[in-house]
């Protein structure tokens, strides 16, 4: 398959998490309240793996090429997310659909942080397919295992400010495919960025660490249940192994 069909392929693939979460809270909203937890644990460990395994390593050898040093940008890449975070409250963790709701202003940022989410998810799936197929079928795993829990989180934001479930599906359909411009963009000016590959695979892994760092592992830090905090610990360990099994078994099939 052509790199863009590969691009194409998985950003979709990517963007069904950002549906399946939404779809399933819909449907088991009590189970996936408590589920979500373990996901994002899960989740948590494949980030980490991705990142440590598969994204750093491949910006080292290609920084190292280029005369690159990689890690400032790996630094920029938590930096930056912090801000964004910061700035427009991108991730809204499950846990918050339990938190009171006082009016409906802040579902237009709730949308926007959203989109925007989606639409990095596109441009870093593009950018890992042009290096290479294995780094961009682990990335997209990546994206796929975070953007449930997460999906669950804001679903369930929407819902407690008074969307209703007909809109939600349809404003994350739409979101969703925003991933696709960000990956088709990324795509058309690949001759333009070759040259900044490794700072960009730097920057996306620093986007992955903070994402785990920050929003998911401080969950389990949170769970006052021991048999509850053994289990999510237990899953960011096994999300670990995952990936670097996971890169393993691509690195050597190619």
């Amino acid at each position: 398959m052509s790199t863009l069909g590969n691009i194409l392929l998985f950003t979709f693939i990517g963007s069904i998490g950002t549906l399946i979460g939404g779809v399933i809270l819909l449907s088991r909203e009590k189970l996936m309240v408590k589920i979500s937890h373990f996901l994002a644990s899960f989740a948590a460990g494949i980030l980490l793996g991705t990142a440590f395994f598969d994204l750093l390593p491949e910006a080292v050898h290609e920084g190292e090429e280029a005369g690159t040093n990689i890690f400032p940008w790996a630094l920029f890449g938590i930096v930056l997310f912090f801000l964004i975070e910061r700035f427009i409250h991108w991730f809204h963790h499950h846990e918050e659909f339990h938190k009171d709701v006082e009016s409906k202003s802040t579902l237009p940022l709730i949308i926007f942080g959203d989109t925007v989410h989606n639409f990095i998810d596109g441009v870093v799936i593009a950018a890992t397919f042009m290096v290479s197929v294995p780094l961009g079928i682990a990335t997209s795993i990546s994206v796929f295992a975070h953007e449930v829990p997460q999906e669950i989180g804001d679903f369930g934001l929407m819902l407690h400010k008074g969307l209703r479930p007909k809109k939600i599906i349809l404003v994350n359909i739409l979101s969703a495919a925003v991933a696709f411009i960000g990956a088709i963009i990324t795509y058309l000016l690949g001759n333009i960025l070759e040259a900044y590959i490794p700072m960009l695979l730097a920057v996306t892994a620093g986007f992955f660490i903070y994402i785990a760092s920050s929003d998911l592992i401080p969950e389990i830090h949170h769970e006052k249940r021991k048999g509850f905090a053994l289990i999510e610990s237990t899953l960011l360990v096994i999300g670990v192994v995952v990936m670097a099994i996971s890169v393993s078994l691509l690195e050597h099939s190619q």
